[in-house]
């Protein structure tokens, strides 16, 4: 499962706004977001197509979130 660290994360509406712009990304699917460990994690449909990271990292940074 690809991982990502994301910083600002305070509260549940925080957990679900990082999770639907994950779950919005062609190809993700199984979204989790933890937000003690400061992560978000998701499976990729098509393992042959993965998802690329930087897609996701964006995704995340658009909606205010700092991503590693």
């Amino acid at each position: 499962m690809p991982t990502i660290s994301v910083h600002g994360m305070t509260c549940d509406h925080c957990k679900k706004s990082v999770t639907s712009a994950i779950e919005n990304i062609m190809g993700t699917t199984s979204v989790s977001v933890d937000l003690l460990k400061k992560e978000a994690s998701w499976k990729d449909a098509d393992l042959a197509a993965p998802v690329a990271v930087n897609a996701v990292k964006s995704a995340v940074a658009r909606i205010g979130f700092t991503v590693e």
